[in-house]
């Protein structure tokens, strides 16, 4: 098969096609073809070196995809060989098959084409098992999520929305805080412009917000924690801001707060598994119903990885940017 092969650690044109060994596939695992798969911030991270796929995993990158299943582990029964899926990956979705196991493995949401189902795997198991599983959001409760034109943000302010919430969203120009606002965010904060724990008091009445879902990490600690409500909770998932930062603790007893933190890749199967059957329950009759729904900005071959790259590391992008095999 073809893959995308990280010829050494760099920039995006370090990408290559090339031909490479078909996956191994084992008893409880389905092959998949692979029709499209979806960049990640953490590709651009596991393509200059510092992001290795975990033990045993794929060394290829694409965390996600859709696709029609090849051929079927001896232990799956509970697909069939032409169905059409979408799944969650520990790595190898830039290429044209992978393996999968089987508790990681989705339908295709009703109303979705196949391509924008690669869209929704690794968006909709990061905010529902953050935002819904661990921080509990709950209706008639606030939403903060920091870069909502990104493919999380995007899919956050859309589900968030569906359950009763109301979404504040960070972004860095008007254009994103427009398209944040026509999917449902009731308040946009432009960061290179404003100082968003002042809009966030303002727009709450002083009292902040109840869940923050966070990329940044060092840079806005002490802001969010500035920036919730009683009994509040902040939900690290990246650390785009830096990792390491001085901090004013008080706010963590004074108001009762949870910060909490947590990543998808390296879960265990069966972790993984309990996620994506509660997504399939929870999430996909929202996008059924058209209430969330994909939000693609643009599609490259797959030979043309590198620049598919470029564009998400320009951060001129709002949603996902897929790759097709």
């Amino acid at each position: 098969m073809k893959a995308i092969v990280i010829t050494r650690p760099g920039g995006p044109e370090v990408l290559q096609l090339e031909e490479v060994e078909d996956p191994l596939v084992g008893d409880d695992e389905l092959l998949i073809g692979v029709h499209a798969t979806s960049l990640n911030r953490a590709d651009t991270f596991q393509r200059k070196g510092s992001y290795p796929p975990p033990k045993g995993a794929s060394p290829y990158l694409g965390l996600e995809c859709s696709g029609t299943v090849l051929s079927l582990g001896k232990n799956v029964s509970s697909w069939k060989i032409g169905d059409q899926v979408c799944a969650l990956l520990a790595g190898g979705g830039y290429a044209e098959k992978v393996a999968v196991p089987v508790g990681q493995v989705l339908p295709v949401p009703a109303g979705v084409s196949l391509t924008d189902a690669a869209s929704f795997p690794e968006v909709a198991c990061t905010v529902w098992s953050t935002v819904f599983m661990m921080s509990r959001l709950s209706q008639g409760e606030t939403l903060l999520v920091h870069g909502g034109s990104s493919g999380i943000g995007t899919f956050a302010i859309q589900i968030a929305k569906y359950r009763g919430s109301r979404v504040f969203v960070t972004a860095g120009s008007e254009e994103k805080l427009a398209f944040c606002k026509s999917i449902g965010a009731d308040v946009g904060i432009n960061y290179k412009t404003e100082d968003f724990v002042a809009r966030v008091k303002e727009e709450t009445g002083g009292q902040g917000v109840d869940v923050i879902l966070d990329c940044m990490g060092a840079s806005y600690y002490q802001r969010n924690l500035d920036s919730l409500n009683f009994d509040g909770r902040l939900f690290i998932i990246g650390f785009q801001g830096g990792v390491s930062t001085q901090a004013d603790l008080r706010p963590l007893l004074a108001k009762r707060l949870t910060v909490q933190g947590a990543g998808l890749r390296n879960r265990s199967l069966e972790n993984k598994a309990v996620i994506v059957s509660e997504v399939e329950k929870n999430v996909w009759p929202a996008i059924a119903e058209g209430k969330v729904k994909p939000v693609v900005y643009k599609s490259f071959p797959l030979s043309e990885a590198a620049e598919a790259h470029q564009l998400m590391e320009s951060s001129q992008h709002i949603g996902k940017i897929l790759l097709l095999p």
